[in-house]
């Protein structure tokens, strides 16, 4: 069996309202294996955007416990946060959040650059990336001129230009119509398949989330185990 990567314990997040606290995640408690396929799925506003960000360190929980690879993300820094992302995961939203200014392989390879890389390295990272994804003859093209599919996968690219152990996903699909939205979670299963790459994916389809390996409920701040297959 493969080893534990997240270990959360007893993980609560709420924001202080007008009048009273609004619960968000109520002791949620979660064990996340390597190279596992997770969908996260319930009613909008029940917290899988947060969860996902929590896993991400983009948000922290008000109480409870998150471990990744034996490391307490709460202890940290956002410095130590930012090295974290950077060194371990890989974020796909529902908008590509590409540059139109850049073409395909300099806005996959922009990150890297920012982070210090060599531009000619961080390129040539991005290449095997833009490969990866089944991209590389559009390396060179505006990415104003991509398909909406091809934008997601550039998007994709840039989010393993460093090969991390997970990838963040949330609402991966949701502005594609649904033959590109299969597309585009096959290919997200294929890098785990091929890379070994931990996928957690926030979705309301449930197409997609009947191929993820484990397939996980929040209602009222809940987790809930779900059948899949």
């Amino acid at each position: 069996m493969s080893k534990i990567l997240y270990q959360l314990s007893d993980v609560s997040k709420s924001y202080e309202g007008p009048v009273e606290n609004l619960q968000i995640l109520d002791r949620v408690t979660l064990e996340i294996r390597e190279g596992e396929t997770l969908a996260i799925v319930g009613a909008s506003g029940s917290g899988k955007s947060t969860l996902l960000h929590i896993l991400g360190t983009l948000d922290t929980p008000s109480s409870g416990k998150v471990l990744c690879r034996d490391l307490e993300l709460g202890r940290l820094g956002e410095q130590e946060k930012a090295a974290f992302r950077n060194r371990e995961i890989g974020f796909v939203f529902q908008f590509h959040h590409l540059l139109p200014e850049f073409n395909t392989v300099e806005n996959v390879a922009m990150q890297a650059i920012i982070g210090g890389t060599d531009r000619k390295k961080a390129q040539q990272m991005a290449d095997e990336a833009l490969e990866l994804v089944g991209l590389q003859e559009r390396r060179l093209h505006a990415v104003t001129t991509l398909s909406g599919g091809e934008r997601q996968r550039a998007a994709i690219a840039r989010a393993m230009l460093g090969r991390p152990g997970v990838l963040l996903a949330d609402e991966p699909t949701g502005n594609l119509d649904e033959k590109t939205g299969r597309q585009i979670t096959d290919l997200l299963l294929s890098l785990n398949e091929k890379l070994g790459t931990t996928l957690v994916i926030v979705t309301h389809n449930p197409e997609i989330a009947q191929k993820m390996q484990r397939c996980l409920e929040l209602k009222d701040g809940v987790l809930h185990e779900r059948k899949t297959g």
